[in-house]
């Protein structure tokens, strides 16, 4: 048991280096005996199991119930082919779970944890599932544990375990403690355990166990993933299908109550029922709309946005707000420290390779140093990018860190935390004690009472103090961000708490993290779309709005609000004048989910970004919650609906952009589907009612509706973005699917292709002689008219697609070469058309017949009225 032995002993046992970690090739050799570090996966459902999950929908039910209806009415074909199109449909349906799937399982590679591990001497990043026993785990706030490891080493670290012990405190940790064998897993202070959360300090731990071998692999039954909730979408789908379901039944019963008062033959009124309620069931459209809405998160992954939770892409259509933190989403995270000032210095303009002589500066830069817990070797750097460009400013200076940091022992530390924006460390440097800390000068001020001057501590004076705050302000004018450093010698080891008291002062530092280029313009085509972009900072006032005015984002210094003015303000005044600011100042992340409750109490939609364990609040109070897939914490990220893989601002407005397109879309491929399956209902029902023969038979419509439709409709939902759709308002999140002009759409566009159908029904009696009403005619004049109606509702049908590419632009303003998918689709339903009427087989199945040219003509013409009627409709809309 690891937590009853020393920390000699666990190494001795691992056969692990404490300075250097293990070797690479040794590292290979134990994840080749031990195994990758990851839990055994949850067993999937098989193929047949899917299928048969498919089947289990209501709607199917009557799908069924029509097979057999034509089973025991002796009409086999009917039956084979209603057959053929539920397991057609389940088919789908299962390529599309198993597609589905797969991107989700590529999704976790994408978003899975990382680990801090010593190899080879140097500390570097690899994927958790490559930890193996005997590594070195480097621990700081916010990242996940990845394995169970005994602590070497730790500095104020605390560590949350509620997942295994359901204590949501997070449990202080000491690593040179040595436990009783019985001792809790909860109570074991000297452990830490995979999936726990650093939230404060810092610390090293070996790694003991991985994977199944570790206390949650043990008790893995218990952190299955949780059931999937269906999303709005879904439920309204759902929703919409029992509403259509339920109609299609009292339509048929009540065309059922027609036909026998009309005294019609049974066999024909259980026929006539089955095609009704075959029309009004949109079979296709749940697999469809998943196909678009699949293609579309794919295509976002792919631009730098990965959509977590599948609600999002409907919310972000409906985001107004766009909260942003400044720091590597507004800014290029490239921290670079331009200036320092000291009190014999005044301000000094930092360059390459400087080697200033004044022992001040370079005092200024050794304190910086040692309390900092980034990296930074040939290039690169790990760690936060201000603690980086601390260290870069030390190599300026020409200080050797190698030898400082070998020089001084870091005894303890009092970790940063927002709430006191401080960071202290205390080192020993032959047998002498001194505490080092860094943070906001403003709060330094206060616990200074000296000030380092020359080289010697004086007594600071007011006059100091207003030096300090003078040459603050000016680099704050500048957009600097500013950082004070101070220390002190102390007698013997303090506990952190006692730190940061009787300080001496040493200087300031000002640097910058210049705004990504792309970053204005997106700004402005946001608030084009109507979205205001709000700027969350913990940069001073002054630094905030310089940066805010640069961007676009605020015009004027009353735009801005401090933290300290929101405590000021209270709950019920920071609400009502919420919408007044633009750039929150020198906030903490408790301030972000007073933010994000005081806009959602306005009835806004909020997207709030965040990287840090803290966020985690208020990306879940947010409606987007958007995490940084570089700088983030595994936290974060978990909290988040959506990860930015590039970190960009830019990304956050693309997304909303693509949000909306494909929300367009899906709405589009269900108005088209709503308003051909009306079309079909009504010719059946103007029909049946009147005394003739049903237009379509219960095999032609789903044959329609599986495969005429469903491409186009899948190919719609492919249309390229709208250039225009960010100069459009946000979507109200309460809106339905027939909000606008689509209910009319879908009730015009059904009527006329229903109107359409019925006319050339007739027409089909009408070129032989006969009528409709006329029950005497031969089968093959009934035949005949059957397949004039079922090709041009098909045309129809399909020339109509090209009309729901814009509610209001004609297919000329499009373009109507600019989505080949749809042109393609429509190609191919021809064909599929021209194969039935031309392969004998098929032709029998279906009971069709070859028309005339002049028929031809007719169905080509009769096909293209819909599309003609709702461009011109839109020419109309555009003059009033």
């Amino acid at each position: 048991m690891p937590h009853t032995k020393t920390i000699e002993e666990i190494l001795n046992e691992l056969n692990t280096n404490l300075e250097t970690g293990l070797t690479g090739d040794e590292a290979k050799a134990r994840l080749s005996k031990y195994g990758y570090n990851r839990l055994t996966a949850q067993k999937k459902k098989g193929a047949f199991q899917l299928f048969l999950a498919q089947l289990n929908d209501w709607l199917i039910y009557i799908l069924f119930a029509a097979v057999v209806i034509t089973l025991t009415l002796g009409e086999y074909v009917d039956s084979i082919i209603i057959m053929a199109v539920i397991i057609l449909n389940a088919a789908l349906g299962v390529f599309q779970e198993i597609k589905a799937g797969n991107a989700i399982e590529a999704l976790k590679k994408i978003s899975s944890p990382r680990s801090l591990v010593k190899r080879d001497g140097k500390i570097i990043e690899i994927d958790a599932e490559l930890v193996v026993p005997g590594d070195i785990l480097i621990l700081d706030a916010g990242r996940f544990v990845s394995a169970d490891i005994r602590l070497i080493n730790t500095a104020a670290i605390r560590i949350e375990e509620s997942l295994l012990t359901g204590e949501s405190m997070a449990s202080e940790k000491e690593a040179h403690m040595i436990l009783d064998p019985k001792t809790p897993v909860g109570d074991r202070e000297n452990m830490a355990y995979m999936s726990s959360i650093v939230t404060s300090g810092r610390g090293e731990g070996v790694v003991t166990a991985t994977g199944m071998n570790t206390e949650v692999g043990k008790i893995a039954g218990l952190i299955e993933g949780e059931k999937e909730n269906k999303t709005p979408l879904e439920i309204r789908l759902s929703r919409l299908g029992k509403t259509l379901g339920k109609s299609a039944i009292g339509i048929c019963l009540f065309i059922f109550a027609v036909s026998f008062f009309q005294g019609r033959d049974l066999v024909e009124m259980f026929l006539v029922s089955v095609s009704l309620a075959v029309a009004a069931i949109p079979e296709g459209l749940a697999a469809i709309v998943a196909v678009v809405l699949s293609i579309g998160v794919t295509g976002m992954s792919k631009r730098n946005a990965i959509i977590r939770r599948l609600p999002a892409v409907e919310t972000l259509g409906s985001v107004n707000i766009i909260c942003s933190d400044k720091t590597g989403t507004l800014t290029q995270n490239r921290m670079t420290v331009v200036k320092y000032f000291a009190i014999n210095t005044d301000a000094v303009t930092v360059t390459e390779d400087m080697r200033p002589t004044d022992i001040d500066a370079k005092r200024l830069a050794e304190v910086m140093i040692l309390c900092s817990d980034a990296t930074y070797e040939d290039g690169k750097g790990t760690g936060d990018p201000t603690e980086t460009a601390l260290l870069q400013f030390g190599d300026k200076l020409g200080i050797d860190r190698k030898k400082l940091n070998a020089s001084n022992q870091r005894i303890s530390e009092y970790a940063f935390d927002s709430g006191r924006k401080l960071m202290s460390t205390l080192t020993q440097n032959e047998g002498r004690l001194v505490v080092n800390t860094k943070g906001a000068i403003d709060n330094l001020l206060n616990l200074c009472t000296r000030v380092l001057v020359g080289g010697k501590p004086i007594p600071i004076t007011e006059g100091h103090k207003n030096r300090f705050r003078e040459a603050m302000e000016s680099m704050s004018r500048e957009a600097l961000r500013t950082l004070g450093a101070a220390y002190r010698e102390v007698d013997a080891v303090i506990s952190p708490s006692d730190m940061e008291s009787k300080l001496v002062l040493t200087g300031i530092i000002g640097m910058i993290d210049p705004p990504r280029n792309e970053v204005k313009d997106s700004v402005k085509q946001a608030a084009e779309a109507g979205i205001i972009t709000v700027m969350i900072t913990g940069d001073h006032r002054n630094t905030a709005f310089a940066i805010a005015e640069s961007l676009g984002i605020a015009n004027h210094p009353d735009q801005v609000i401090t933290g300290s003015e929101i405590d000021d303000a209270g709950d019920m005044e920071l609400k009502e004048k919420i919408l007044d600011y633009r750039v929150f100042a020198r906030v903490s992340p408790e301030h972000k989910v007073k933010i994000v409750h005081a806009l959602k109490a306005k009835g806004k939609i909020v997207s709030m970004t965040g990287d840090g364990v803290n966020d985690a609040p208020s990306l879940k109070a947010a409606d987007i919650g958007v995490a940084m897939g570089i700088t983030g914490t595994d936290v974060a990220k978990n909290a988040s609906d959506m990860i930015l893989t590039d970190d960009n601002f830019a990304t956050i407005v693309r997304a909303v952009e693509q949000g909306r397109n494909i929300y367009n879309n899906i709405k589009k491929s269900i108005i088209f589907l709503l308003s051909s399956n009306l079309g079909e209902v009504i010719a059946m029902f103007v029909a049946v009612t009147a005394g003739w023969e049903a237009p379509l038979l219960a095999t032609q419509i789903l044959w329609i509706n599986l495969l005429t439709d469903s491409l186009p409709a899948v190919a719609l939902g492919m249309d390229p973005s709208d250039p225009d759709v960010m100069k459009e308002r946000p979507r109200n999140p309460d809106e339905g699917f027939f909000s606008g002009r689509a209910g009319f759409n879908v009730i015009s566009g059904g009527l006329t292709i229903g109107i359409i159908t019925v006319l050339t029904f007739w027409y089909g009696y009408y070129i032989h002689g006969y009528s409709p009403f006329d029950h005497s005619a031969p089968s093959y004049v009934l035949e005949y008219a059957r397949t004039m109606a079922f090709l041009s509702i098909i045309f129809s049908q399909l020339f109509y697609t090209l009309s729901f590419r814009h509610n209001v632009k004609t297919i000329f303003t499009t373009g109507i070469l600019s989505n080949r998918y749809l042109l393609g689709a429509i190609a191919i339903a021809i064909l599929l058309q021209v194969a039935i009427l031309t392969i004998p087989p098929l032709k029998t199945a279906f009971r069709l017949t070859m028309p005339d040219m002049f028929a031809w003509m007719i169905i080509i013409v009769a096909g293209l009225i819909p599309l003609i009627f709702r461009e011109l409709s839109k020419l109309f809309s555009k003059k009033r």
